[in-house]
């Protein structure tokens, strides 16, 4: 993989020879249960309900889609209630929040570094589960740029089954 940086108006090339692919870890039920106990929160049926949406979804849901896959089954949950549960798991570490979609936050239960592609076309979102921490390690990038602590890689583009 060829990438280009640019700083300060010069152009650096960063070659990646190799990528590494990482082992996905998926959201654990029973995991989170003992840690929401830990933390003291309620498990009520809608909690749970929710934490049973994310169990190997790949999907990368929104507050919505959880929401709206649930109301027939439970009339009385609110937006409110899916959001504040989306945003527990995020800061207790059980979810990851995604910026990639400007119009609404999607959440991803698989919480192991990787990055996504977001189809441009039908708004699709797929995991790249490669590690492009290469061209981070590279001497120009570290001479020149600043000390990376982090970092999330999100591609834009139109998925396979859209440009057929």
């Amino acid at each position: 993989f060829l990438f280009k940086i640019i700083v300060d108006k010069k152009i650096f090339y960063c070659i990646i020879v190799t990528m590494t692919f990482f082992e996905v870890k998926m959201f654990e039920i029973a995991k989170v249960i003992s840690k929401c106990r830990k933390a003291g929160l309620k498990l009520t049926p809608q909690r749970l309900a929710i934490f049973k949406i994310l169990e190997n979804n790949t999907s990368h849901p929104t507050v919505e889609s959880i929401y709206n896959s649930l109301r027939k089954d439970y009339p009385t949950m609110s937006l409110t209630t899916v959001y504040n549960t989306l945003e527990t798991l995020f800061k207790i570490g059980e979810v990851v929040k995604l910026d990639i979609d400007s119009d609404k936050a999607h959440f991803d239960p698989n919480t192991n570094p990787h990055h996504h592609f977001l189809c441009t076309h039908c708004g699709k979102i797929e995991d790249v589960m490669a590690d492009f921490s290469e061209v981070l390690h590279n001497e120009t990038v570290k001479e020149k740029l600043f000390k990376i602590q982090d970092y999330n890689i999100n591609f834009r583009g139109i998925c396979l089954v859209c440009s057929r």
